[in-house]
């Protein structure tokens, strides 16, 4: 999505780019480090190989992750997070430890 598409409020730009549930799953997953198609899909769960393909193209085009494709046979891609994806790791935390909290009450 263009930045001159999204909305004016921060905490909305903030969702109209992480609002999907496998957009955060694919953060949690490449926090670590660089993933294949295969790995990530086996991470995430259950999620069909159309949904993931279109979310980590969203993602890509968003600037939160970079695709890399290597000239082998049979080719192999790979996915790692950007700068920006990085920033996001304070909100994925805040999200863990609140999930954790609400498990403990």
């Amino acid at each position: 999505m263009e930045k001159q598409q999204l909305p004016a409020c921060p905490v909305e730009t903030t969702l109209t780019l992480i609002s999907d549930k496998w957009k955060v799953l694919i953060l949690r997953d490449l926090l670590p480090g660089t993933k294949r198609f295969g790995e990530l899909k086996k991470s995430i769960g259950h999620v069909s190989q159309k949904v993931l393909t279109a979310q980590l193209r969203q993602m890509e085009q968003s600037g939160l992750l970079t695709r890399t494709v290597y000239p082998e046979v049979p080719p192999r891609v790979e996915y790692s997070l950007t700068e920006l994806g990085y920033s996001l790791k304070p909100i994925l935390d805040a999200m863990s430890t609140w999930g954790e909290n609400y498990y403990q009450n």
